[in-house]
This record gives structure tokens, sequence and C-alpha cells, in this order.
């Protein structure tokens, strides 16, 4: 999936920098039906991960609990303006999107 599913914001608020991340998604349960009858299947966000200049910093499993167009949002610390924070989505039907920004000052 394109980039354009994933749309962040990454600012130095003092000693932190906060992340917020809006993804868009179905994430489907696999227990609603669609108009004809039949179950919509399960299709949803299994796992997020985050990078702060290349290296880890937060790695999420998800389910089925979790709303259509998940948002996120996160602190970090020891960050920087300049550092590249990046966000990554895979799903259960093998899909994935990736997104990066750079720190900026509130």
């Amino acid at each position: 999936m394109a980039a354009d599913n994933i749309k962040m914001r990454a600012q130095l608020k003092g000693d932190y920098v906060e992340v917020k991340v809006l993804m868009s998604h179905p994430m489907d349960t696999g227990r609603k039906k669609g108009d004809d009858g039949e179950l919509i299947p399960a299709h949803f966000v299994q796992l997020v991960t985050a990078t702060l200049n290349g290296l880890p910093v937060l790695e999420a499993q998800w389910g089925t609990g979790v709303s259509k167009n998940p948002y996120l949002t996160f602190r970090l610390r020891n960050a920087k303006l300049g550092d590249m924070v990046a966000v990554t989505w895979h799903d259960n039907f093998g899909a994935s999107a990736t997104q990066d920004i750079i720190v900026t000052q509130a």
C-alpha cells in the first residue's frame, strides 16, 4: 500500500518528541456482514513498528479490537530537531505501509 496511507507529525516539545500517526486501514473484525449478507473477512493491522534514525523504538502487536483508521500517539526522549522518525504497519493480508518524517519544532 502507498505511503499516503499514513499521515504523521513529529514535533519537539521541551525534552521529548511527540509523534502522532494516523493510519488509513479498514480494520475489519471478520464479524460484520456485507451488503450481500456474507461475512467480510477479517482484515486488520497486526504489527506496527517505529524507528528513530533507523533504531527501533516501538513495536505494537494489534488485533481486531482496534478501530478503523487507527490513531497512535507516542513520545520519544533523546530525540532532537532533524532526527528521522519512521512508522511501518503490516496487516494480516500481507500489505504494509511506511512513512517517515523529520522532527520539527512545535
